[in-house]
């Protein structure tokens, strides 16, 4: 084998092991996250609403604010927002 195979392999090698500990670390992350959550059930908080509130707070405000209008639009447009949509349906009858 040349010698260029050989550093090629073990370049691929030490790329293939940072990933595994990476992916261990991560694994590891994850277990941390979803005891947090636990604990902050168990306090009674709402976990769903947690993770919205996470969501939220990694979107900037422009970008919150569209999908806010966006999302009011769709609620209107079904109905599902109280008093949103009167006049059409007064005009209809």
């Amino acid at each position: 084998m040349s010698d260029a195979h050989g550093v090629a392999r073990d370049q691929l090698r030490a790329f293939i092991e940072r990933i595994e500990r990476l992916e261990e670390e991560k694994k590891t992350i994850a277990d941390d996250i979803k005891d947090v959550y636990g604990e902050a059930k168990s306090m009674g908080y709402d976990t769903k609403i947690m993770k919205k509130v996470i969501a939220l707070r990694k979107k900037d405000d422009q970008e919150r604010m569209e999908e806010d209008l966006i999302l009011d639009t769709y609620l209107s447009a079904l109905g599902m927002i109280p008093g949103a949509g009167a006049e059409e349906e007064e005009a209809a009858a």
